[in-house]
This record gives C-alpha cells, structure tokens and sequence, in this order.
C-alpha cells in the first residue's frame, strides 16, 4: 500500500492521535491488487421501498478512500485492499464492471433488479471514480430497477447523484453515517463529519430524486455493549426521522486487518458485538417508520459478531428473516442458555472492565 501522503486535505480532521495510530498500522500492509479486479462481487436478495430484489453487490478496486489515507475510521480495514498509487484508469474500473456482469451471469438466472456499488471508500469521490466512469456505469445498468452507490457526505452532489435518476433507476446514496451520536463518531470511530453533514447529504440527494440509505456501525471500539445497544437504538430513530432516509442498515463491527479495532482485539480490549445485541435493536425499532435491516459478516467468528457458538447460526438465519420481512416476532423463535451471559454483559459491563466476556 502506498505511504498516506501528509499533506492531502483531510489531514486535522478527525483526531491528530487516531490518525497517527491508524497510519502506523495500515503502513504494516505491503499487499498489492489487480486494477482489473473488483475487491467483491455477489448476489444476494435485498429489502427497498419497492419491495424485495435479487441483488448484485460490488465492490470496486478504486485507489483507496482519501479520509483512510490520512488515517481514517478504527475499524474500516477496506483502503488495505485498495490499487497502490492511489488513482484506477477508467478502463480497469469498466474491467471491473465486466467482470461482475460475467459473475452475475454464470450465478443468476435473470439479471438483478438491485445493483449495489461501493468502494473502499466514496463512489461519488472523483478521485476514486472518475465522472467518465461514473456516467458509464448509469448507462451499463440503465435497465435495471434500482442502483444503490455509497459515499461521504462530502461528495453527495445533486447533479453526480442526478446521472443515475436521469438514466431511469431508482437511486439511492448510502451514507456511512455509523452513529447520530456525535461525540462517538468523531472520539471512537474517528469519522469527521457531523450528523449535521448527513442531513445536508440526504437534502442533495433528495434534489436529484434519490433516496438515502444510512449505514450505522454497532460496537464501535471504547463502548460497552450497553451503550452500543443504546446508541445504536437511537440512531435508527434519529435517522428514521431525516426526510428523505428510508432505509437503516446497522453494521455490527468486524474486526478487520490493519485496524486500531484488531490491534485492541489482539490486546484483549475489544469484542464484536454479541448476536443478541443485533436482535435486541431490531425488535426494539421494527415500529419506526424506516426499513431496518442488519448483515452480521463474520457472524459466529471471534473476529465477527456471535454469541457462544452453539446458537450463532440460528440467530444469524433469525436476523436474515427480519430483514426481509420486517417482522420482530422472528426472535421470539430464538433463544439459549448463553441469554443470561450475555443479561450480565449489558449490566455489569463498564469501560474499566471490557470486554467482561469475550
């Protein structure tokens, strides 16, 4: 991976000492990638305001997230797969495409109706897709129903978003907003906007005719897994009440390569969140007036979130149902004796003494 450069603009942004830790670790990455090859590609169903799709999820090899080249989130290990250099022709971008296209031929029977696009870090970043290309993937999947493309709020331009609605998709910008809660976006996820921003963003898209799709991270480092559950709550409803911001999906945190979050998991100071953390937020807000719908990656690892092993699954298939269906009484189904562990985690827990179980 190719040395952050000190002087691009996002240095003094977030928190001088995250930053400089989150350097240090990445700098240990001497991977290197094909600028021809996607990070990921796969299909999966989806629920939208449209109902549920089959969807082609992708991940482009972009040069990388320009706020994770100044150090970035604690979490956020996706940059250590990113192209070294720091920019992908258009040419390899559109050979990514294809690639993808050819994936979702061999694997699907009908083209997906839902296209779902990141990056290691903002689609709507000209840096990391270039406009040429960005015009050329609204054209390449114009006769699909529904495009979902992430991004900072930052780059959440009207007339960039505008592309994919003029060329008849249904649009909708992914925002990783991760929290509503301020202070523990900037001090545990060093992520430097405000939810302020966030509100901007879903106003700009709106003005291009596209909806917004907030991206929340449960268990992010330094909380206990009362406080995340907290948070995590009052995120959903603070961004159910955001004109414009239809759909929640909360993350639970996995621990990813050349992150502060392993360098803590490899200390002793950090576990994933537990399964029934997810469940307990789910069934808490399935009332609110927003689509809520979590994908656990990892699930029943120690690197991702789980409960005792024994019933991980069975609650991963419980979550996966609730997503399509919205339906709380799903966790109803559900139970194991590792519930009173996990009762005197959220009561005993405190940040003097965590993780209390891992």
């Amino acid at each position: 991976m190719s040395k952050p450069s000190p002087d691009v603009y996002e240095q003094g942004k977030g928190m001088d000492a995250h930053n400089a830790v989150m350097r240090e670790v990445r700098s240990q990455n001497d991977a290197t990638y094909d600028p021809r090859e996607p990070t990921r590609v796969w299909l999966d169903e989806d629920n939208t305001p449209d109902g549920v799709y089959q969807s082609l999820t992708i991940i482009l090899n972009t040069g990388g997230c320009r706020w994770a080249r100044a150090g970035g989130c604690t979490m956020c290990g996706y940059v250590a797969e990113s192209v070294e250099g720091g920019t992908v022709a258009h040419e390899d971008l559109m050979a990514q495409i294809q690639h993808c296209l050819d994936h979702e031929a061999e694997n699907a029977d009908d083209p997906s109706g839902l296209i779902k696009i990141y990056t290691s870090g903002s689609f709507l970043d000209e840096r990391e897709v270039p406009a040429e290309t960005r015009q050329a993937i609204a054209d390449t999947f114009a006769d699909r129903d529904r495009i979902v493309v992430e991004s900072l709020p930052d780059f959440v331009e009207a007339e960039r978003v505008r592309e994919f609605v003029d060329a008849g998709l249904e649009t909708d910008v992914a925002v990783g907003l991760e929290t509503a809660t301020d202070r523990v976006r900037h001090d545990c996820v060093n992520k430097y906007f405000d939810f302020a921003d966030f509100e901007d963003a879903c106003v700009a898209a709106q003005d291009a005719g596209a909806g917004i799709k907030a991206y929340l991270l449960m268990k992010p480092p330094f909380l206990t897994e009362s406080e995340t559950v907290a948070d995590m709550k009052s995120s959903v409803r603070r961004c159910a009440a955001v004109d414009g911001c239809h759909t929640v999906s909360m993350n639970p945190c996995n621990v990813q390569r050349y992150t502060m979050v392993e360098e803590l998991y490899h200390d002793g100071g950090y576990r994933p969140p537990w399964l029934w953390s997810v469940a307990e937020v789910l069934e808490a807000t399935a009332e609110e007036d927003v689509i809520v719908v979590s994908d656990p990656v990892g699930h029943g690892s120690d690197r991702g979130p789980h409960n005792c092993g024994e019933c991980d699954d069975r609650v991963q298939r419980a979550i996966k149902d609730f997503d399509l269906r919205q339906d709380p009484s799903v966790f109803e189904q559900v139970s194991c004796e590792c519930e009173a562990t996990y009762d005197a985690v959220l009561e005993r827990e405190h940040s003097y003494s965590m993780p209390l179980a891992r």
